[in-house]
């Protein structure tokens, strides 16, 4: 069993998007955070639900319900050890989802931070390389956007599940 399967194909194709998921993946987990808190304040309202129609809350009560109810401690440690890809009941549970469920995840406790989710320090101060990485995004289309925040959201949380080995990988046709 793993923790760094990767669920899918990147959704970042082009090399400035794969180049921003990078420099994504250099940040500290507290400045990953940051990070996301930051792109759900200035899109948060076009990233999610990423197609219309297309995230299925009823599918993450855990995450949002259960996690809404919880200490700013224990919510703030659920997101660290998502990000670091920890297993736990929460990150498996993050981990089980689709990525633009994992994206309405985040939208939905970006829209709660300060209120029912713990908000941001008063005392924090963005990095250079958190602003850097935000005013990139900023510059892309919406679709490279998406396709950022859909692969790092994607890359994030426990699964133990493999991807099925291709064609190429097992030099076996599949048969009917």
């Amino acid at each position: 069993m793993t923790a760094s399967y990767n669920k899918g194909v990147a959704q970042a194709q082009g090399q400035e998007t794969q180049q921003v998921v990078a420099d994504f993946k250099n940040l500290d987990t507290d400045a990953k955070l940051a990070w996301l808190y930051f792109v759900y304040e200035k899109m948060g309202d076009s990233v999610t639900p990423a197609a219309p129609g297309a995230a299925e809350p009823e599918l993450a009560p855990l995450l949002v319900e259960d996690y809404l109810e919880l200490s700013d401690e224990q919510q703030l440690q659920i997101m660290r050890d998502i990000v670091n890809r920890k297993d736990t009941e929460y990150s498996r549970a993050y981990g089980a989802l689709k990525e633009n469920n994992q994206l309405f995840i985040w939208y939905v406790w970006a829209e709660e931070m300060e209120d029912t989710v713990v908000g941001m320090p008063d005392n924090y101060e963005s990095t250079k390389a958190i602003n850097d990485l935000l005013s990139r995004l900023e510059e892309l289309d919406f679709e490279e956007q998406i396709s950022i925040l859909r692969t790092i959201s994607g890359e994030m949380g426990y699964t133990d599940v493999k991807p099925i080995e291709t064609q190429a990988q097992t030099g076996k046709t599949s048969s009917l």
